[in-house]
């Protein structure tokens, strides 16, 4: 793209009461973004208002500087690139949501599986969930993640702390490719703790985002970007949520763009489960292994394990002490209690399964078994 026309494109976005719906109604009149801008003021009030005539006729303070900006983030890397709506490379999958981009920033390998995802070449879902997740929600959302990123399937995420990071490293632990649509310009990531995880997204797959350059982590900026981490998507997957988690905007969004919601329930005593089965209730279908959403959505998966196969594993379902934990918290005591077992043999054994990756040791003396997903 040309400097002129990109700086037009940026002038549109950044000129106020414009947004993306007034954007689309101006490139239908006009055919692009450099012809909005040679138009009279006569001429582009009877599109939309005088008010909007003059707001679009006077240049926004900060356009040299933001294009320089992006100018410069484009020429410093070949894996950086600006779509438009105006674009061939535009995602195919964004056209059908309800408020699509305008502009998207794009950090990654055009020629990736994650392109082949973008234009509805290739399946994609979405996998959201808590900020903070139990030990369980995060090893869902992982290998739930893997098993479909092994099978080609593209998880869709938003990059954030807990259920997003795992489903995005599950993905490419997978060999999959995955996109992660965020909250902030690409010129900076959020939550610094993801920086390697942003850096291994851009080389197989793909991060996106909406919003100029330089835009910080504004809270009202994560909820907006949901529609295009659903609208990306066949299917959005919700590993562990909360009442009030910001996943079930994303699972609405999906609902209402007519795609498929799935849910993972949890604990009825868990506040983080509390949103997955308020989702079921309203006709989300319940998951249980990455196998259902495969067959739910019709996509080709790998082989399930028969239940004959790992019984010598010590992190088999078929084990006692395991058997002994269900899936609920339980302390030290309690095992105990329930198996027998003397105190060092015991302790040995749940070191083994820690290590195994198989249960987790919590705050408080307390373990949780972590299942497969």
């Amino acid at each position: 793209m040309e400097a002129a026309e990109l700086g037009a494109w940026l002038r549109l976005s950044l000129t106020p009461g414009v947004g993306n719906a007034g954007a689309r109604q101006l490139l239908a009149a006009f055919g692009s973004a450099p012809a909005i801008f040679q138009q009279s003021a006569t001429t582009l009030s009877q599109v939309g208002t005088a008010r909007l005539a003059d707001a679009l006729l006077t240049e926004p303070p900060l356009l040299a500087a933001q294009l320089q900006t992006t100018l410069n983030w484009l020429a410093a890397a070949d894996n950086r690139h600006v779509v438009t709506l105006g674009d061939a490379a535009y995602p195919a999958a964004l056209l059908d949501i309800e408020d699509p981009p305008s502009m998207l920033y794009m950090l990654g390998d055009l020629d990736s599986c994650a392109l082949a995802a973008l234009n509805n070449l290739a399946p994609c879902l979405a996998i959201v969930g808590s900020r903070n997740p139990t030990p369980q929600g995060e090893n869902n959302a992982r290998q739930f993640a893997r098993v479909l990123g092994e099978a080609g399937i593209c998880v869709v995420s938003g990059l954030a702390l807990g259920v997003d990071g795992a489903a995005h490293d599950g993905a490419l632990l997978g060999g999959g490719t995955t996109i992660a649509v965020v909250g902030t310009g690409l010129d900076r990531v959020y939550p610094k703790q993801h920086l390697a995880l942003a850096q291994r997204i851009a080389q197989q797959g793909l991060i996106i985002s909406e919003l100029p350059l330089g835009t910080p982590p504004l809270s009202a900026n994560f909820p907006k970007r949901n529609r295009i981490i659903s609208g990306l998507s066949q299917g959005t997957l919700v590993v562990e949520a909360a009442l009030q988690s910001g996943s079930l905007i994303t699972a609405r969004l999906a609902a209402e763009q007519g795609k498929e919601v799935f849910a993972i329930p949890g604990s009825i005593h868990s506040p983080q489960s509390r949103g997955c089965h308020a989702l079921i209730k309203q006709g989300a279908k319940l998951v249980e292994s990455a196998q259902d959403v495969l067959e739910e959505l019709k996509l080709p998966g790998r082989a399930t394990l028969s239940p004959a196969e790992g019984r010598d594993d010590p992190a088999s379902p078929d084990g006692p002490l395991l058997a002994a934990m269900g899936f609920e918290l339980v302390g030290l005591d309690a095992l105990q209690a329930r198996t027998g077992l003397p105190t060092a043999e015991l302790q040995a054994q749940l070191l083994a399964l820690e290590m195994s990756g198989t249960v987790a040791r919590l705050q408080g003396g307390l373990f949780q078994r972590l299942a497969a997903a």
